[in-house]
């Protein structure tokens, strides 16, 4: 029986870490190859914030061509000069939500406040993978994982 696969990127966790740690791109392509080999993909969303510029948006309908289901909240600025954009609630409505359907949940960050969701979704009878920057990813997140995956030089774009 083919294994049944769900993919969900937290894509400002990505994109920090990764560019932090590394000083390059993360590679979606090598990510979605990479888990996709061999199983049926149930659902795969990736999350962002939506500022509406012509590079994002070139970055979007890559992610749409790879596969994935372009998730995206508004950009808000506050008077205070911070910013808001959390997927956190959504993600884990979504990870929530597919369990069922999957033998696998893949969630890429490394966002301590999902540990208690990935525990969830293995209590559904799914294996829960966490994908992340190992020195930036939450002790907490990796321990509730059943397979904690170090982003290395094999998911990341080097120009």
């Amino acid at each position: 029986m083919t294994e049944r696969i769900a993919l969900f990127v937290d894509v400002q966790n990505i994109y920090y870490t990764t560019r932090q740690t590394f000083g390059c791109h993360f590679n979606y392509q090598a990510f979605w190859d990479q888990l996709t080999a061999g199983r049926e993909v149930v659902r795969a969303a990736a999350y962002a914030i939506d500022r509406g510029d012509a590079a994002q948006m070139n970055f979007q309908r890559i992610l749409h061509n790879i596969g994935f289901e372009v998730r995206l909240k508004p950009f808000i600025q506050r008077r205070d000069g911070s910013a808001k954009g959390d997927w956190d609630v959504g993600i884990t409505i979504d990870l929530l939500d597919a369990a069922p359907e999957a033998d696998i949940v893949v969630l890429a960050s490394g966002d301590g406040d999902f540990d208690l969701a990935l525990e969830r979704v293995k209590r559904s009878g799914a294996q829960a993978w966490a994908f992340g920057v190992e020195a930036l990813t939450a002790q907490a997140l990796i321990k509730a994982a059943d397979r904690f995956i170090a982003i290395d030089e094999s998911l990341l774009l080097r120009r």
